[in-house]
């Protein structure tokens, strides 16, 4: 069953495939911000995610009139932006750098604050690294779970492979990561 936020994507989506600046607009306005965490999650800078979000609009502007609603405009996106990310990350090395991987610890006061913000920055560092080294499919998959929530089924779409694939990807992807991460407990 549709939501309504749905439901307004895929009007503004058949109004925009029939040339509707502002409801294209509208639609980049409401899915932009976790678009670009998406990318940045999987592509680890925010640079890339900008280019990459930015050509995925341009690529979802010149295929709107073939849109077909079979999926929520959202997850036709997700579809997109995955893609190119994958792209992007089967034609470049290995990272030298950590990823971001989400926003810094909030700063308060306190005795040891020092100690437990080095070590939060090192944990968080530790597991950039862990999934900078994950295969991108495996990454891909724990990033749309984890980090955006999406159920089995919508990443299976997303990811365009099926949802036992799926389950597989992340139950590899936890194993190598809860490995990795194993130090830190």
């Amino acid at each position: 069953m549709e939501s309504t936020a749905e439901q307004e994507d895929r009007l503004l989506a058949i109004r925009a495939g029939e040339g509707d600046d502002d409801a294209f607009a509208t639609l980049v306005d409401r899915h932009i911000s976790g678009l670009l965490a998406l990318a940045q999650h999987l592509l680890g800078n925010r640079h890339d995610a900008e280019d990459t979000v930015q050509d995925a609009f341009l690529s979802a502007w010149r295929r709107l009139p073939q849109f077909r609603g079979d999926a929520a405009f959202r997850t036709w996106m997700y579809r997109i932006v995955t893609n190119r990310c994958l792209s992007v990350l089967r034609s470049r090395p290995l990272p030298a750098t950590p990823f971001d991987v989400g926003p810094e610890p909030a700063q308060t006061s306190g005795a040891g604050q020092p100690e437990r913000a080095a070590e939060s920055h090192a944990a968080t560092d530790a597991l950039a690294r862990a999934l900078a080294r994950l295969d991108p499919g495996q990454r891909a998959c724990w990033v749309l779970r984890e980090l955006h929530g999406l159920h089995y089924d919508e990443i299976a779409q997303v990811t365009g492979i099926s949802e036992q694939a799926v389950r597989g990807r992340l139950y590899r992807a936890r194993r190598t990561l809860a490995q990795e991460m194993s130090p830190w407990r």
